[in-house]
């Protein structure tokens, strides 16, 4: 296993005994395991993630620790793509949880399911009955996608202008954090 400081572990032996030692020292390592859930998360996103086919990480690793009804903000004014290979495909089907596409299987069977499981990655957990899709947490996108491209997504936005990023750090009593670079950790709450 490997950190930024360098080597963190080698496991070797029998696959189970060395794979359970590898995954006990990821938790460890690449895990920040948190004491509350936070109601907004300012997810800063590192010029690397370009598209928002790589940058759903500041999304999907935060989740764990949102609540119910909170918001992750993805903070990425350099992001002006969805995904240059598989853009036209998620333009057409937006983003949704999971309960919204296999309650509608037939429809979009025939899609890549590397791009349905995309979708679901960056819109989270939640439910579709009825007609009715509620996604556990809600998702806005301060990148350089329009407020029109971001609707067509099914996705919030917010002009990356009006955000200090400064305005999110030392807030987490209040539950706010800041992740200042978004992707390279998961967040779980510790219940």
């Amino acid at each position: 296993m490997v950190t930024h400081q360098g080597l963190a572990g080698v496991f070797v032996g029998p696959v189970e005994p060395a794979w359970s030692a590898a995954v006990a020292l990821s938790a460890q390592r690449h895990i920040i395991w948190t004491d509350r859930m936070y109601d907004q998360v300012l997810s800063v996103l590192p010029p690397m993630y370009d598209e928002l086919w790589v940058g759903g990480k500041g999304m999907y690793k935060t989740e764990p620790a949102v609540a119910d009804g909170g918001e992750v903000i993805l903070y990425a004014p350099h992001l002006r793509e969805v995904s240059a290979v598989h853009g036209r495909l998620i333009r057409q089907i937006g983003y949704h949880v999971r309960d919204y596409f296999t309650a509608q299987w037939d429809r979009f069977q025939q899609l890549p399911w590397g791009v349905v499981a995309h979708s679901t990655h960056v819109k989270g957990n939640g439910t579709y009955e009825n007609g009715v899709e509620r996604p556990r947490v809600n998702v806005t996108l301060a990148t350089g996608l329009s407020a029109a491209e971001c609707r067509a997504l099914n996705l919030g936005y917010r002009d990356p202008a009006s955000i200090d990023v400064d305005a999110f750090r030392n807030r987490e009593a209040e539950g706010v954090l800041l992740v200042p670079k978004a992707g390279e950790y998961l967040y779980r709450p510790k219940r």
